[in-house]
C-alpha cells in the first residue's frame, strides 16, 4: 500500500502451515545460518579442512550468536530485567505484568560479535586446529552474510525502526504505533478496498493511518550495506591473497560492519541504555559500542599488513 510516496508496512508474522507458524523472523535465522554453511564450505574444501569440523563451528556460532545477542541486549540495553524480571533474560517469556510468552525478543549485535569472537577461541583450541585469526578471518565471512538476513528479520517484525522522516523513503510501521492485534485488523479495513484506493474509498483507515508517523527503515539501510560487506571480504579470500594475511579479513569486517553500524544510528531511533546519562548523551549507545570494534579493526588491518604472506 503506498500513500504519499511512504509505504505502509505491517505483513503476516510469517507462513501457516497448519500444525504451526513458520514466523519470518525465525526464517531469516536459519536463511543466516543454511547460506553460512554453504559459503563456508568451499573454503574448507580449499583449505583441507573437514566438513565435520564446519559442522562443529556452525553449531557453537549458533548457541553464541543467541546466547551474545541475548545478553549483549540485557548488559548494554536493559540491565534492570537482572533484578526485575530474571526469567525473561533467557526464557521467551515474561513475568511482568503477568505471566506471558514473548518470543526471543531483545538482541544486541555487538553482544553476539563478542560472543562469537569468544566462542572461537574454543574453536580454536579444541576443533580446528588453526591459529585463531585463521578463523576469524574466515568466519567474519558468513558472519557478514547472515547479518543481513537478521536485519530482514527485524524489519519483517518492525522493530529496530528509523527516526520519522517526510522522504519517500519513509516507511509507516503500523505495529510502531498499534499493537500486533490492532495493526492486523487495521490491515484488514484497508485490504477490502484497491490498495491505493483504499484512503479515498474507507476513511476509517485513512483515520487510523493517519496516525501513523513515516520513519526510516533503518533495517533495510543496514541490511543493504551488509550486502556490500559480505561481497568485498569474499572477493578478498577467493581472489585476492588477503587471506594470506592473517587478521586482514576479520580486522576489515570489523571497521565496514561497525562503521556502517555508526552511520546508521544517526537516522535510528533511540533503543535506550547508557546514551540517557549526560556523559554519554553525544551519541547513541549502539554508536559507543561499535567505536571499539572499529579501531580494533583498524588495528589488525595495519597489523596484518606488516606479515609476510605465507
Amino acid at each position: 500500500m503506498i500513500y504519499a510516496l511512504n509505504m505502509v508496512w505491517n505483513p503476516s508474522e510469517g507462513i501457516d502451515l497448519g500444525i504451526f507458524m513458520l514466523r519470518f523472523y525465525s526464517l531469516t535465522w536459519v536463511l543466516a545460518f543454511g547460506l553460512g554453511w554453504y559459503v563456508m564450505k568451499p573454503i574448507f574444501t580449499r583449505e583441507d579442512e573437514p566438513i565435520d569440523s564446519l559442522d562443529k563451528l556452525f553449531i557453537y556460532t549458533l548457541i553464541a550468536t543467541m546466547l551474545g545477542a541475548r545478553l549483549g541486549h540485557v548488559i548494554f540495553y536493559q540491565s534492570e530485567l537482572f533484578y526485575q524480571d530474571p526469567l525473561s533474560i533467557l526464557l521467551p517469556i515474561s513475568t511482568k505484568p503477568t505471566l506471558h510468552f514473548t518470543g526471543f525478543a531483545g538482541l544486541a549485535s555487538h553482544g553476539a560479535a563478542i560472543a562469537i569472537i569468544m566462542t572461537m577461541f574454543y574453536i580454536q583450541r579444541r576443533v580446528i586446529k588453526r591459529s585463531f585469526l585463521w578463523i576469524l578471518d574466515r568466519i567474519v565471512i558468513p558472519v557478514s552474510l547472515g547479518a543481513v538476513f537478521i536485519r530482514l528479520g527485524n524489519f519483517f517484525n518492525s522493530e529496530i525502526v528509523g527516526t520519522e522522516t517526510t522522504s519517500s523513503f519513509g516507511i509507516k510501521f503500523l505495529r510502531d504505533t498499534y499493537s500486533p492485534n490492532d495493526a492486523m485488523q487495521i490491515t484488514h479495513i484497508g485490504n477490502k478496498n484497491e490498495a491505493y484506493q483504499a484512503i479515498a474509498t474507507n476513511p476509517q483507515f485513512a483515520e487510523y493511518l493517519a496516525a501513523v508517523t513515516p520513519k526510516h527503515p533503518a533495517q533495510l539501510y543496514e541490511a543493504i550495506c551488509y550486502v556490500f560487506v559480505f561481497a568485498i571480504l569474499m572477493f578478498l579470500y577467493w581472489k585476492t591473497n588477503a587471506r594470506n594475511k592473517p587478521g586482514y579479513l576479520f580486522g576489515l569486517f570489523l571497521v565496514l560492519l561497525w562503521s556502517i553500524r555508526f552511520v546508521v544510528e544517526y537516522v535510528k531511533e533511540s533503543q535506550g541504555g547508557f546514551e540517557h546519562y549526560t556523559i554519554f548523551n553525544a551519541l547513541s549507545t549502539g554508536q559507543w559500542l561499535s567505536i571499539p570494534f572499529i579501531f580494533i579493526g583498524i588495528y589488525f588491518v595495519i597489523k596484518a599488513k606488516e606479515i609476510k604472506e605465507v
